[in-house]
Parts: structure tokens; sequence; C-alpha cells
């Protein structure tokens, strides 16, 4: 620890998996006697504060007009994402121009409008050490005078290599065959997109981007991703990358099952899309009515359509879930593949079905498929055999469930949180 209070500015993207990420890392560093700061975008309001953290938040894009309803958290990714939900039955390679280019448009439009904010912000708060949660630069945080600090908590193939599968193919390790054309689709697609943001930060004073990466690396880079998953043995990291096997936060309420689930018979099970694939409402509804009819227990993250989300009655389920609390108590994860859920699953020695949809979501579950860890389904595609078929292995497979506990065991005793708040406290010391 330092020997001084220090202020640690957080900018996490403004989607609940970035965001907690850095509320958990932020929790350990408030407890220890730190100013926590959060400049994340201004949906958030209210909702960090309750945390004990400071806010002093940004806007994305033009604000609502002063008497629009108040937005929940990140919902501009929520609507977003709504708005693509066709595009999801895509490709990865297809994809490419039609989710993954535009998404990164949103995400630079967006660095720039809130450029003069972060720099007011910085000006206010005068940090000792600024940790980005993104996957794009912001040049007010690069260019503030003190350490910056990066995290990845997507797929950690965002940080690419020769011979790791490209990020956002969802390829598997084992198969090089469409790699370089996935490549080339990528650079044919992205590059006039970076070459004028590139621009733009050098134009703000920061240093010029790595080719076709929108963001550049920190005097620190930190990684949420545990060992068992990981890809350095193929992709090698240099000193500043130092990885987090987990980041499950400490500030989830407690969770007790309803009477109607804790009684009843059969696997319990979590499902759980995250708050931007639970808003393709009718992919909700099919995959509930298909485990409905399965034996098991399970309880639903309902998300931001929950009212128009009708459970069966072998279901328990809510808009939001205390998700840490949940995972301990049941046994499998049917996920969307998120970095964050991903990661939790296996912190908790959970295996999981993988239904992705885009982003990184792609290659964590070819991750967890072409490791054993659970299996990957065709997200639109699949039979109700092949989700049954998965159910059934997996909850029976002895093996995998005592390879996962010696896995959840590891991870949790390298308590990524402290790691991070160490790694965090030792660069503004300049170690």
């Amino acid at each position: 620890m330092t020997e001084r209070p220090l202020t640690v500015l957080f900018m996490p993207e403004s989607a609940y998996g970035p965001t907690n990420n850095c509320i958990g890392i932020g929790h350990v560093l408030a407890q220890r006697g730190h100013r926590v700061v959060f400049a994340a975008e201004a949906s958030w309001k209210g909702k960090l504060t309750a945390l004990g953290f400071e806010e002093d938040l940004v806007d994305l894009a033009p604000p609502p007009p002063a008497d629009a309803p108040e937005q929940d958290a990140g919902q501009f990714w929520k609507d977003y994402i709504a708005a693509s939900a066709p595009e999801f039955r895509k490709s990865t390679f297809d994809q490419l121009e039609t989710v993954t280019a535009p998404i990164w448009k949103e995400l630079v439009d967006g660095a720039k409008y809130c450029e003069p904010q972060l720099r007011a912000i910085i000006e206010r708060t005068r940090p000792d050490v600024i940790v980005e949660d993104n996957v794009l630069a912001f040049p007010a945080l690069t260019t503030a005078g003190v350490p910056f600090v990066r995290i990845v908590s997507c797929n950690p193939l965002e940080v690419k290599g020769a011979d790791v599968a490209p990020v956002f193919s969802g390829y598997a390790a084992d198969d090089r065959s469409q790699w370089d054309a996935f490549r080339t689709e990528y650079d044919r697609t992205h590059r006039p997109l970076w070459e004028e943001f590139n621009a733009w930060v050098v134009e703000q004073g920061a240093e010029p981007l790595p080719d076709l990466e929108f963001i550049g690396e920190g005097a620190l880079n930190l990684y949420v991703y545990p060992e068992v998953a990981d890809y350095t043995d193929a992709r090698p990291l240099g000193p500043t990358w130092h990885r987090l096997d987990s980041s499950v936060r400490e500030t989830d309420s407690a969770f007790e099952l309803p009477a109607e689930i804790a009684s009843g018979e059969g696997k319990l099970i979590y499902f759980s899309l995250g708050s931007l694939g639970s808003a393709d409402a009718d992919l909700m509804r099919r995959i509930i009515a298909a485990l409905a009819r399965t034996p098991h227990r399970y309880i639903v993250s309902k998300g931001p359509l929950h009212e128009e989300i009708e459970l069966a009655s072998n279901m328990w389920g809510a808009e939001f879930l205390p998700q840490t609390s949940i995972l301990p108590l049941v046994d499998l994860v049917i996920t969307h593949g998120g970095n964050n859920t991903t990661t939790e699953a296996l912190h908790f020695g959970k295996p999981m079905i993988v239904l992705p949809l885009f982003w990184d979501q792609y290659d964590n579950a070819q991750r967890v498929h072409e490791l054993g860890l659970g299996g990957r389904l065709s997200t639109y595609t699949f039979t109700d055999e092949e989700l049954y078929g998965a159910l059934d292995r997996l909850l029976t497979d002895a093996a995998l469930a005592d390879r996962l506990a010696a896995a959840s065991a590891e991870i949790k005793a390298r308590d990524g949180l402290r790691r991070a708040a160490d790694l965090i406290e030792s660069v503004v010391e300049g170690k």
C-alpha cells in the first residue's frame, strides 16, 4: 500500500461488464483510504455514489431534453443493440461490416464528443492515476501527466498476435484456415475509420495509435482472464501486462433463493444474456420455451425488457440480479459469453453453455468449447435436442466438475481485485 491516499480516476465503458469490473477494483482501493472518482457515462448517475464513489460524469452524445425520462444505466448501448439484433444472425465475418465497424464508429463519436468534458474532469479531480476500462483511446486520459492504466475486460484476444485467432472471429485455435481472410476483411472494413480516429488522437496531443488499434498501451496494462483459459502460451505479453485471473466485485447484495425455486427438483441453472443480449426479447422467449420443457430449475436475468418476458413455472427471475451472489448457488450457467460472466463462472467453478451474439462473445464461447469447460451452441439455430444434450452432458460430467473446482480454488487464491489494487498503487510509486 502507498503511504498517502491517492485520487484514482476510473473511466469505464458505459456497459455493465467494464463498469462492474471497475467497481470491484475501486471498492478495494476505497477501503484502503483512496479517493475513487468515476468519469462514467451520464446514465450511471446516482448508481456509483450509492456504492460510496464520487461521480463526475460525461455525456457521450448530446444529452436528452431536461424533461425527458431518466435513462437506465447504459441505455444508449441497450437501444443500439436492440436495433442491431437482426445482424447478430450473421457470421462473425459478415458482422465485421454490419455490427463491429458500426460499434467502433459509435465509440469513436462518443470519444470525440466527451473529450472536452474529460479534460475538465481531470482539471477538477487532479488524479494521481487514471484507469480506463474501455476499448478505445481518450486522449485526455493519456495526456494528463499521470500514470495511465489500461484494463482489458474483453476477451484477451483483443491484444492481438500472429499465433492466436483474430479477435471477434470466434475461430478455433487449432484451425488457421480462415484467420488471414478474417484479418483482411477487418482491415478493409475498419482502416478508414482507424486512420481518421488516429489523426484526431494525434491532433489532441496524444501519441499515434498502433496500426489498426483503437487504443494503445499504458504504463500498466491489466487484463481479466483466468490462466486456465488464457492464450499466453501462444501470445506472450510484455512486462507491463499483468493478468487478473478474476475481478469479482464484492458490492453485490446477498441473495436468498425464492421458495418456489429452493423447494423444486432438478439442477439449479442461471440463465443470463446480459443487459444487452436480453434486449432481444424474441431470443429470450425462444430459449425460455426450450428450458421450460426440462426437469431443472432456472434463475433468469430478464434484463431491460423484463415486462415483456414471461417465465415458465420452473423459473424465477427479475430485471436485475446480484449475479456474483447467485453464481455460487447454481450448477451451471447459460450465458451470452460476456467476459464478466465467463470469468465469474470460472471463478466459481461452474460449467457454461455459451450462446454468443456479437463482439468478443464468440471468442469466449469458442475458448470455453475448445478447452472443454462447457459448450458452445449456435445462438439462433440450435435445436432443442442440442440444448438438452449439452445440459445433460455438462451436468453429469464428474471429471469436469472436479477440474472446475480445482480451477476455482486457484483463481480465488490469486485474488484479482487486490492484485489490481496493488499494481495500481505501485505504478503511482514508479515501481
